[in-house]
């Protein structure tokens, strides 16, 4: 049986991949006992972080991952709902 994926599917399950990636270095670097091993999650976090903003716009630059600009009003509403939560 020959499966073979597009473009489109490597690039979104590369996507999901890294982050799922972020999501478990920032989980390992939050529940280190030892400086020195949160230090390297850290930098790795920082690492995956890169390779995830590089898949991304890889994928969006492709038209795969389309992110329409957001509404004025929209924009509008989240800032007013946030500015109320700090008072």
């Amino acid at each position: 049986m020959n499966s073979s994926y597009s473009e489109k599917e490597i690039l979104h399950d590369a996507l999901t991949t890294a982050k799922l990636s972020t999501t478990n270095y920032n989980t390992f670097s939050n529940e280190c006992a030892h400086e020195n091993v949160r230090n390297s999650m850290l930098n790795i976090l920082a690492d995956e972080h890169d390779i995830q903003d590089d898949i991304f716009h890889l994928t969006s630059a492709k038209g795969y991952y389309p992110t329409p600009a957001a509404e004025e009003k929209k924009i509008m509403e989240a800032q007013q709902k946030y500015k109320s939560a700090l008072n």
